[in-house]
């Protein structure tokens, strides 16, 4: 069969070639792929030939590799109850590989054309304290960037150094574009970068305060990681060999913070003034409610989503999360129809055609459990609301962290902080009354307020017993029997 190639990309009615890139995005993995790359493919398509997208990853080649092939087009397969439908994206032109050479990324970043650099780093990316939002010095990666300015590891090593280099040369800065799930994530970036800014010079601090937007943004789009199925299927329907193809849903949504002065692509995404709202509903619901599920249905044996929601039981609690405890501390954006917006979840969630894995969704943890349910938690101990649900999540979190499942199997826990978190589990056992205190005490993860509040210790505590205790499947049954 023949490979996808420029040879053969007549479908995309325009010639990749004639691209000039405009964006450099940090990150180029299957999110990127099937959302942001999307959107600029479609505006490319309108004329929007100035805004070509580089791609970078700072860590693995991989996907390089299996693009580069291919001319860096790739298929692009959504899917509903309806079937799949598959097109092929070219606005992607080219991907680097940050550890092979820093410098050809800074030099990429310092094109005059370049106006925006975009990022899809994951959580974990920015080296940040999740429990704070602020920088984490003493990270690894930070420290090496502190040390070797001019050869950066990190996401903000390498937007900070080609900000200064951009500076020197008299060039206007990029418009620095995060689209990963932080909370308020243009404002969180910005004071990471300008915190590591001001360790390297004062100068160059004021310099990201008066002159680099970071506008927030919310992003909606389910993207299960490719398999090998999905490859022969996807070659079978377009006649064409594709090593990375991108599965997604038909569903996609973009929120965005307005404020680009340097320009954007034309993309059909809604833009605001406000994007907070926006991206608490999502992190809260739709973020909030995988976490949960993830780690619950992992446990249970569940693969998939798709599988958790065909569990009477694990859905019930899905619903009860949803509707009991996250709704009523929520300030949903203005005409947002929460109650539209948890039906189409749950239909989204459904999706046979998403085989988005649990053991996907449950990498990170660490990173993620403090905007997806802390930050209800906090918010429904406030008013004196139950926090029944939202502790069953942050139970199963630590039960699967142990890294050893329900049947006695090892579990590929990945998180950064695994090696931290395994330890003290391993110290604990598996006791309820000593591995939740011995868990909860990850003030990066907990930060000092929860760990110090007994309704919430010992909500959680006793929810980790009965996963100890009974397993999975049997607690959020009786879940279920005892909130109905």
């Amino acid at each position: 069969m023949e490979r996808l190639s420029l040879s053969n990309c007549g479908p995309l009615g325009y010639d990749p070639r004639g691209l000039d890139i405009g964006i450099v995005h940090l990150g180029a993995g299957a999110f990127h792929r099937a959302h942001q790359a999307d959107y600029t493919d479609d505006a490319v398509r309108r004329g929007g030939h100035q805004w070509g997208i580089l791609g970078a990853s700072l860590r693995s080649p991989e996907t390089r590799d299996a693009l580069a092939p291919q001319d860096y087009l790739y298929t692009l397969a959504e899917t509903d109850e309806s079937g799949e439908r598959c097109r092929m994206i070219g606005a992607l032109r080219g991907i680097l590989v940050a550890p092979e050479d820093p410098q050809a990324l800074i030099e990429a970043m310092c094109r005059p054309a370049v106006k925006i650099v975009s990022l899809t780093v994951t959580e974990k990316g920015y080296c940040h304290d999740p429990a704070t939002g602020e920088l984490n010095e003493t990270h690894a990666d930070i420290v090496h960037d502190l040390a070797h300015p001019y050869s950066p590891r990190s996401a903000p090593g390498f937007l900070v150094e080609a900000i200064r280099q951009r500076k020197q040369r008299g060039l206007p800065a990029f418009t620095v574009l995060c689209c990963d799930n932080l909370p308020d994530n243009g404002r969180t970036v910005a004071r990471v970068v300008t915190r590591l800014a001001l360790l390297r010079a004062p100068a160059l601090a004021a310099h990201v305060m008066a002159n680099v937007a970071f506008p927030a943004t919310m992003l909606d789009r389910i993207v299960p990681a490719t398999t090998d199925a999905d490859r022969a299927r996807i070659a079978a329907a377009t006649g064409l060999e594709d090593r990375w193809p991108v599965v997604t849903e038909v569903y996609n949504n973009w929120v965005i913070e307005d404020n680009f002065p340097q320009g954007r692509p034309d993309w059909r995404a809604t833009f605001v003034t406000a994007v907070a709202p926006f991206e608490l509903m999502k992190l809260r619901l739709l973020n909030g409610a995988h976490s949960t599920m993830s780690y619950l249905g992992y446990l249970a044996g569940h693969e998939t989503v798709a599988d958790c929601m065909q569990d009477d039981d694990l859905r019930h609690l899905i619903a009860y999360l949803m509707d009991v405890e996250v709704t009523p501390p929520l300030a949903p954006p203005p005409g947002a129809d929460i109650t539209a917006y948890k039906q189409a979840l749950l239909k989204r969630f459904r999706n046979p055609g998403l085989r988005h894995r649990t053991w996907q969704i449950a990498m990170d943890g660490s990173q993620k459990l403090p905007q997806r349910l802390l930050g209800t938690i906090g918010d429904r101990l406030k008013t004196g609301g139950a926090i029944d649900a939202l502790a069953l999540g942050v139970a199963a979190w630590m039960r699967y962290v142990t890294g050893i499942d329900e049947r006695g199997q090892p579990i590929d826990v990945r998180d950064p902080l695994r090696g931290m978190l395994q330890e003290r589990a391993a110290s604990a056992g598996l006791a309820a009354e000593r591995l939740a205190p011995a868990l909860l005490t990850v003030y990066d993860v907990f930060g000092h307020d929860l760990p110090a509040n007994p309704v919430f210790t010992g909500a959680v505590t006793r929810a980790l017993d009965r996963l100890i205790r009974h397993g999975s499947r049997e607690t959020y049954r009786k879940f279920r029997s005892e909130h109905p």
